[in-house]
């Protein structure tokens, strides 16, 4: 402790740079599975809007729902495996609302771009529709992570553990006695 350390201060800075590591794995596993869905989402948007002539807004909420299908299956067993599995009719039902509100941000900036100021070539409607994405992305990100794939109340997390930690203990206590 040379350097006038008490070592009291250094315990929350370790508990505060461990809780900035997890939110900065979180915000990349976040933005991988995202970055994944953006590009199902212009794929599928420029396909749907190319290949059947769809309106804009049309073939962009098509691309959106197609996009949050895929980002569910990502968020679930990869950016939030590790959160509360419980209550999977709960979950889903918020994520659908909230999703739905993303769905709204998104092709809202996509509407009032294409409808309000007549920007509507390819260009323009790809440029309003990652803009609308990226809005949508900030609101789906806060949302998602505070109700939808809640983390586990630390009781119950270290419960959960204990008891996994103690049946392997029991394991192998049997198969000491098998072997002997």
């Amino acid at each position: 402790m040379g350097s006038g350390s008490t070592g009291l201060k250094d315990k929350p800075q370790g508990a505060t740079r461990q809780r900035l590591d997890r939110i900065v794995r979180e915000i990349a596993k976040f933005g991988a599975v995202g970055g994944a869905g953006l590009l199902v989402n212009l794929l599928v948007f420029n396909l749907v809007r190319h290949a059947t002539g769809l309106q804009v807004v049309r073939a962009s909420v098509i691309a959106t729902v197609v996009a949050i299908a895929f980002n569910y299956i990502g968020f679930r067993y990869f950016t939030y495996r590790d959160r509360d599995k419980g209550g999977r009719t709960r979950e889903m039902m918020l994520f659908l609302v909230f999703s739905a509100a993303g769905l709204v941000i998104e092709n809202g900036v996509l509407y009032v771009a294409t409808y309000g100021f007549g920007w509507d070539s390819p260009l323009q409607s790809n440029v309003f529709k990652f803009l609308g994405i990226g809005l949508g992305t900030l609101f789906r990100f806060w949302s998602y992570r505070t109700w939808v794939f809640r983390a586990l109340p630390a009781g119950e997390a270290v419960a959960g553990a204990e008891s996994i930690l103690a049946e392997a203990e029991k394991q192998r206590r049997r198969g000491q006695r098998v072997d002997r």
